[in-house]
Formats: C-alpha cells, structure tokens, sequence
C-alpha cells in the first residue's frame, strides 16, 4: 500500500450504462485537466470524444465502442484531478466489468491511451460475438442468487443462460441467447421473484456466448505493455489483488466470459477494513448498488465539483 494511502479508504469505478450526454461538464469548466484527459482519448480513437459526451446524440454515445473509451476517459479524469488536488490515496480499487480498467489505468498498471485503444477493442468484439436480438440481458429482483442460478438451469433447454452481474442482494442481471433469457424470467416470477425486467443493451454480456469476444481479445492483450499495479486493484475474475502482469492479462481476458461478482467484491473491500468508498464516474450506480450489500461501507459519488470537494473533505477524516 502507498505510504500515503488510507487503509480505511477505497475507490470503485463504473461500468457500462453510467454514460449520459454532458457529463463532467461543470469540472471541465474548472479544470483543464477533464478536457485534456479526453484528448489523449480522442487522438487515440480518431475523432473528438468530448465533443460526443458533451453534445451527443445519445444513440451514438450509447454505442459499446463509444461507451467504453467514454466512461474509461471520465473516471481516469476525475482520478488525475483527484492527485491534482492532494486527494487521499486509497489501500483498493475495483471496478464494474469496464470499470476494471479504469481501475488498472488509476492504478499505474496500464498506460491511459492504451487503455482506451483497449475497450474500444473489446466494445466492438463484445458487440460482433453476437448478433443483434439473438441474445438478452435481464434484472431479476427479490430473489436469491441459488434459486436464480437453478431457474437458469431449467432454462437451458431454450437455449444458454447465466447469471451475469451478482450485483447485490436480491439483484442479479442473467444473460444469454433471448428466447433462455426469458424463459428463465418466467421460471424466476414463478418462483417469488418481485419483478423481472429486460435491459435495453445490445449483446448478453458477461455470459458463454462473448466467449468468441475473449478468444479474440486474448490476441488482442496479448502485446499490451502492462506493469505491477501501485495500488492494489480487485479484479472481476479471481476476487483477490494481484501484481503480476501475466495474471491481470489472464484476468482481463476471462472477464469477458464470466459473472462480475460486485457483492462479493464490495464483501472482500469491507473484510479488509475500507469503510469509505469513493466512485469515481459518471452516475451513481455502484453507490446505490453498495448501499444494498454492506451495512460497513459508505460510497460518495464523485462526479461534479460539490461531489468533489465533499469527497475530499471526507478523505481527510479518513486519513
């Protein structure tokens, strides 16, 4: 842990869906570092990413090649004005599915424009593994997470479904091929399910049909300059920080395939002595998610600049 960290202080990263047309846009008009980070994301992706986010249209910022290099490039900038302003450095960082790489970024394990070469990479091969309308994602609420995992089972007969995201008690996201996906919704309503719900998304993810996606990615990393990472980061895939770069490589590439197991993971951060967690990007999703799991854990948003100067308040109790 960095001599200046908080053992009590950790920071989390969203994923995919926290996107909106003109985020950031009160820091960006305080910082030049925000506008900046965007930049080095656009010189990397060919066009301009800020121009996109701030003014959208919406349809083509919700794309998964844009979305991924949007949200990476947002919460890296909040991380470099976060050190630019003396902001307290965490003991562990994680992030939801994409969030993982905003992570490993802020965490000195990959460099920020290879890293945003990297999800718009692994946006368009999560996209093309499946065909559109051939796979769904839905939320299953009020439910535990075995009788879930069983109603998948009987589902299987139509085709493949999984649980997806374990996102926090008595929400999981399941993900497969359509006509699975919602016979396992009607398995789960008949057995005590609160709601069932399909998501607007565009591929099953986290699930045994991005395995082509994986494979493909795989060559794709395998190139890609990583190092040991300053602070440690849990990743989606083994629960546990890691340092060797090998591992972290090997991690990112199953992640595309597996669950993101984020109760768990919030679980691992609260058994470890964090009580503060600070997201860094846009929305507030982790912070509502985190609420649900653990009673020890308190998560600031971190998305504005009276969300800013709060978190930094709050940091320095922690210190």
């Amino acid at each position: 842990m960095p001599l200046n960290a908080s053992a009590s202080l950790g920071l989390v990263f969203p994923g995919q869906g926290s996107q909106h047309v003109g985020m950031l846009a009160e820091l960006a008009t305080r910082s030049a570092l925000v506008q900046e980070t965007f930049a080095e994301a656009s010189a990397e992706l060919g066009y301009d990413l800020w121009t996109l986010v701030e003014h959208g249209p919406a349809e083509q910022l919700g794309l998964t090649a844009v979305t991924q290099p949007a949200i990476l490039a947002a919460s890296v900038a909040l991380w470099r004005l976060w050190c630019a302003r003396g902001g307290q450095l965490p003991a562990l960082m994680a992030g939801h599915s994409l969030g993982e790489y905003s992570a490993l970024v802020c965490a000195g394990a990959v460099d920020f424009r290879t890293a945003v070469g990297l999800v718009r990479r692994r946006g368009e091969l999560m996209q093309d593994a499946v065909p559109v309308g051939v796979g769904a994602m839905a939320a299953v609420l009020g439910l535990d997470d075995a009788v879930i995992e069983a109603c998948c089972n009987r589902a299987a007969d139509a085709g493949v479904v999984r649980p997806a995201n374990f996102n926090s008690p008595g929400q999981v996201v399941i993900s497969g091929h359509s006509a699975a996906v919602e016979r396992a919704m009607a398995l789960c309503k008949e057995a005590g399910a609160k709601r069932t719900l399909l998501l607007q998304v565009s591929a099953p993810f986290h699930s045994p049909l991005m395995e082509p996606a994986a494979r493909e990615f795989a060559a794709v990393i395998a190139d890609i300059v990583l190092q040991a990472p300053r602070i440690a980061v849990v990743q989606n895939v083994g629960l546990d920080p890691v340092f060797d770069p090998e591992q972290i490589r090997q991690r990112l590439v199953a992640q595309i395939a597996s669950p993101v197991p984020w109760v768990a993971t919030m679980q691992y951060f609260a058994d470890q002595g964090v009580q503060r967690l600070l997201e860094f990007g846009p929305g507030k999703v982790l912070a509502g998610l985190n609420k649900r799991i653990d009673g020890r854990l308190e998560t600031l948003t971190v998305n504005d600049p009276a969300s800013f100067e709060q978190a930094l308040l709050a940091a320095i109790g922690q210190s």
